[in-house]
């Protein structure tokens, strides 16, 4: 969940959304996806990512040239040892900082979206000290789920995703907005464009043209794990 505004972007193929990730020192903010699949390809530094999820607790190292990705569910924090700097690849257009993110806030942060959106807000005049204490927080929701996990097991996630789902359901018609337009219309012309080859054309062909993002939208941002550099990739 990043604060930013957007303008015209480019659709990269399938649907993806980048950004650049320079890990907080230390670390990141856990929390989860409910709809979006997320990837890391590890730019330079070392570090892990701890997940959380109903088939347990991992802390997988993370060092250059490494690829990781998880789906929705998966409750995952970045650890910083040194310099971790990531490119973010994220489903449906990046959505995953766009809003489908619910941090690992201790339960009476997680009772109704006021109390969320205030305890996980940031503010203008202290940005970085107001996403580091967002981030202490729901570093100590995550430890209070991962000793609950070891004790009644799967089951122990139950109540934090039934709360994360309250949470994001405002945004819902936004997040499929931005799916239908991105991952869907996308697959879409792909299967017009199969369609047109089984028939023994390829009037898509005649629109080919190469299409570049020569910076980011945003750079710096103030996001869960670190300071992100933001592309928008929706057409």
């Amino acid at each position: 969940m990043c604060e930013f505004e957007s303008g015209p972007g480019m659709a990269l193929p399938g649907g993806v959304g980048i950004s650049k990730l320079t890990v907080y020192d230390v670390g990141g903010t856990p929390h989860v996806h409910l709809a979006c699949s997320e990837g890391y390809y590890v730019l330079a530094g070392d570090g892990a990512v701890q997940t959380l999820s109903t088939k347990g607790y991992a802390e997988t190292p993370l060092q250059a040239g490494a690829v990781v990705s998880f789906g929705p569910g998966t409750i995952h924090r970045l650890v910083n040892r040194g310099g971790l700097r990531i490119l973010a690849l994220m489903s449906n257009s990046g959505l995953p900082e766009a809003g489908d993110a619910v941090m690992t806030l201790p339960p009476e942060f997680l009772a109704d979206r006021e109390t969320y959106l205030k305890a996980t807000a940031l503010t203008d005049e202290a940005r970085t000290q107001s996403a580091m204490a967002r981030r202490d927080l729901a570093v100590q929701g995550f430890a209070v789920l991962r000793e609950r996990y070891e004790s009644e097991g799967p089951s122990a996630l139950d109540e934090f995703y039934a709360a994360a789902v309250r949470l994001v359901q405002p945004q819902l018609a936004d997040w499929r907005k931005r799916w239908e337009q991105g991952a869907r219309r996308l697959a879409d012309e792909t299967g017009a464009a199969l369609d047109a080859l089984e028939a023994g054309t390829a009037p898509h062909l005649e629109s080919a043209e190469l299409h570049q993002l020569p910076a980011p939208t945003e750079s710096g941002l103030h996001g869960m794990c670190g300071r992100l550099d933001v592309y928008d990739t929706r057409a």
